[in-house]
């Protein structure tokens, strides 16, 4: 394999999950009876620009499908981020009824409803027909296709350059990672931004993040692999963000090189951040195999320990990163009875691989467990916030990463 920004040849293994469907490949009862195609899921550190990248062993065309079932819009706590960014950037950038905003990856119109709110013409740029569809409903106009390249030649020569192009937790999941970051150089306006949104490497190792290695997730991206990649494409970043969401992500603010924007301090802070934690030395990249195993084993004893005393274990939030962990763990109905989300796309589906059931709220209250765990440990706040009521018949709830927690 060959490193999809800079091509050079990979064999440093970052991480090694054996194999597993694709984390958000859910199940239909019919599917049961039919077995489920495992691809590898394992990491390579590219030696020289230091991407983690997983190896495209199943084509994203086929993992971006039509009935891809996740959707934006039921997170509370992900649409109250939504709405701030756009209440900043619009002040930030002086944003009005004249400019012109494209979200690529826009799902199911979560974020550009709040541009169109604010006056502000915008477009979507989704290749997932179920969540386009979803987004046309609030009135936001949706461009059914991967972009790259080709869609930003053909969007510039109809609609002209894009004033601010937005793309919140897509870089991630590019195959063409060239292709992907040209076509944002290619639509962007002289003077315009371009901010990206992605979970931070330096968090997923210090944090012990492994579950949010999936087949869907082509790259993670440290800040000075991010800039490199950036620059190639005659882009600048002129300032990053830290944010808490998704377990601690970066926000950056690019423009063309050119542009009139100034770098302001915060990016040579975050280089220098991460070459105190040695980021630029592959040494920092070994060793994180082990991290992940023994998180996986103390979910695993937990659980072998919670079925000995016969407590029943919940699961709570069908999210591909519960997915990873419970197919690396090997965890199926057995010792996880169901996994509870409001999801009406999830609910009477089944989770890829374990086959564990996806269901509604209610049955949580009827049955009754006595742990619940949150398997998207990223919204544990706003989750424990709505399971408050489990405490009446001594409920627990349990997180798993960094380490395993019962509060």
């Amino acid at each position: 394999m060959k490193c999809r920004f800079c091509a050079a040849l990979l064999s440093d293994v970052f991480l090694d999950l054996g194999s597993a469907p694709p984390s958000n490949a859910f199940l239909s009862e019919s599917d049961l009876g039919a077995a489920e195609l495992y691809f590898p899921l394992r990491l390579y550190t590219c030696a020289r620009c230091h991407l983690v990248q997983v190896d495209e062993v199943q084509k994203h065309d086929a993992l971006f499908a039509g009935d891809y079932v996740y959707f934006s819009s039921f997170s509370r706590s992900w649409l109250a981020h939504a709405k701030r960014y756009v209440e900043v950037a619009v002040k930030r950038l002086g944003l009005d009824g004249h400019s012109l905003v494209v979200e690529v990856a826009s799902n199911d119109g979560y974020l550009l409803q709040y541009v169109k709110a604010s006056g502000i013409p915008c477009v979507g740029i989704e290749p997932t027909s179920g969540t386009a569809a979803a987004a046309r409903e609030l009135g936001i106009e949706s461009i059914d296709r991967f972009f790259g390249c080709a869609l930003a030649h053909e969007f510039v020569a109809d609609r002209g350059c894009a004033d601010l192009i937005i793309g919140n937790n897509v870089l991630a999941h590019v195959p063409d990672l060239n292709d992907f970051v040209s076509g944002l150089s290619t639509m962007l306006a002289p003077q315009g931004v371009i901010t990206v949104e992605f979970p931070h490497l330096m968090q997923l190792v210090a944090q012990g993040q492994f579950d949010t290695v999936y087949h869907e997730h082509f790259s993670y991206f440290s800040f000075h692999t991010a800039q490199r990649v950036f620059e190639k494409h005659g882009l600048r970043i002129w300032d990053v963000e830290e944010l808490e969401t998704h377990g601690g992500s970066l926000r950056l603010w690019v423009c063309r090189q050119p542009a009139a924007h100034r770098t302001l301090p915060s990016v040579d802070k975050m280089l220098k951040g991460e070459s105190a934690r040695g980021m630029n030395s592959m040494d920092y990249y070994h060793g994180f195999q082990s991290r992940a195993d023994t998180i996986k084993n103390d979910f695993l004893v937990f659980l072998l320990e919670a079925k000995k005393a016969g407590k029943q274990v919940a699961g709570y939030g069908a999210a591909a990163k519960g997915n990873t962990l419970l197919n690396y763990a090997g965890v199926r109905s057995d010792l996880l009875a169901y996994v509870v989300d409001a999801s009406p796309h999830k609910q009477g589906r089944y989770l890829p691989g374990s086959r564990i059931p996806v269901v509604g709220e209610a049955h949580l209250r009827t049955r009754r467990p006595d742990f619940v765990v949150i398997l998207p440990w990223n919204i544990k706040a706003e989750i424990a916030a709505q399971l408050e009521y489990i405490r009446s018949w001594g409920g627990k709830i349990l997180t798993i990463i960094p380490k395993l927690e019962l509060t």
